[in-house]
């Protein structure tokens, strides 16, 4: 059902629908006339949006505690199938504020930015439904971070993808764990030693996105595919994701014995059944969207 939800520093106030501003959206922030984040839900597929224009989107400490909770929100409920990730303006993001990275925070605060930064971006690829970036602009250093740590990016083509944080004095090692797992090693190195934006066609090219299209067009291309992976059994699509971030961590033969392991798995769920006899019948499968058991 859908819902809409105020969060601020005192707690959490459910709205009425007469008084929301936005059916079935969650809104984070420190105050209430400028929301952090946007978090929408319907037909299981969540949209959170990066709000926060004026400062480029910027992955604050508050930003990202709010886009944790945006993500692990009900997240093994049945209702969701899928995420996607966007921002409002021309600035996907602009990767951390640096006003927060002074001396005058401390290190046991600039502990907890990168740990919290490295929390989100780990969750975005251990919960069990596929996330998709959807961009429209500039994404830089943990903001590049963000859209290769997503499963899916689709993109404009006026979008550019840099990790500049060399030219600031602070290299972007923790970028580069997401984006040198995305891209060529040597691809990735030279974004980190020079700084300098790729587009959006070699973003594709490398690697780094999954899909280049007009701006006009990226609203219908992503709400696409986020609508196909709906059509799947969400049992069979997290069993799916998991395997495959198990597997690419691992080497040859050991990801071959874990794939193989999980497919005999797969076939005993109720709904890798279902799925074999709505083939052999032809006829459109009747998911459970349930982790049952067939048999053992």
């Amino acid at each position: 059902m859908a819902r809409s939800v105020l969060c601020t520093g005192l707690g959490v106030l459910q709205l009425g629908r007469k008084t929301a501003l936005l059916s079935g959206a969650r809104f984070y922030s420190q105050s209430e006339s400028e929301p952090l984040t946007l978090e929408q839900q319907s037909d299981g597929i969540r949209r959170i949006i990066l709000n926060n224009p004026k400062k480029r989107n910027a992955l604050s400490l508050s930003m990202l505690k709010s886009l944790r909770e945006n993500i692990l929100a009900d997240v093994d409920s049945e209702d969701l199938r899928v995420i996607i990730l966007s921002a409002k303006g021309p600035v996907f993001s602009s990767g951390h504020d640096l006003k927060e990275l002074t001396s005058a925070q401390g290190r046991e605060y600039h502990t907890k930015v990168f740990h919290t930064c490295s929390e989100v971006m780990t969750l975005i690829q251990d919960i069990p439904v596929p996330v998709i970036a959807m961009v429209n602009g500039v994404a830089t250093a943990a903001g590049c971070q963000l859209v290769a740590s997503c499963d899916i990016a689709v993109v404009t083509e006026k979008s550019t993808f840099a990790t500049p944080g060399v030219s600031v004095g602070l290299f972007c090692s923790t970028p580069a764990v997401a984006i040198g797992r995305a891209v060529p090693r040597k691809v990735a190195m030279e974004m980190l030693f020079t700084g300098t934006p790729i587009s959006a066609h070699d973003a594709l090219l490398h690697g780094l996105v999954s899909k280049v299209v007009p701006e006009e067009r990226l609203e219908e291309e992503t709400l696409s595919i986020a609508q196909r992976i709906c059509q799947a059994s969400r049992p069979v699509v997290a069993l799916g994701k998991a395997t495959f971030q198990r597997q690419m961590a691992q080497g040859r033969d050991a990801a071959y014995a874990t794939a193989s392991k999980v497919m005999v798995d797969n076939l005993a769920l109720r709904d890798g059944q279902e799925g074999i006899r709505a083939f052999i019948e032809k006829r459109k499968p009747v998911w459970s969207h349930k982790a049952e058991k067939a048999h053992d």
